[in-house]
């Protein structure tokens, strides 16, 4: 999974960003949750990838009113 731009983020609808937002909040647990338990990620980049794409979106977010 490709990190998001910006620009993908604007042109989503806000239900999208939403879902989206739902989406990788749930990806970062699990992540956390087997890093936690000491099991080897699949991807070691990825959990700051997902966290980077959530503050993208939630700005983006803001910028627009959504919350």
């Amino acid at each position: 999974m490709a990190k998001l731009r910006a620009d993908e983020i604007r042109a989503m609808k806000p239900e999208e960003r939403a879902k989206k937002l739902r989406e990788l909040r749930e990806e970062y647990i699990r992540e956390m949750g087997m890093a936690a338990m000491g099991g080897a990620p699949v991807n070691p980049g990825r959990i700051k990838t997902v966290r980077r794409d959530i503050a993208r979106l939630l700005t983006i977010m803001h910028e627009e009113g959504e919350i």
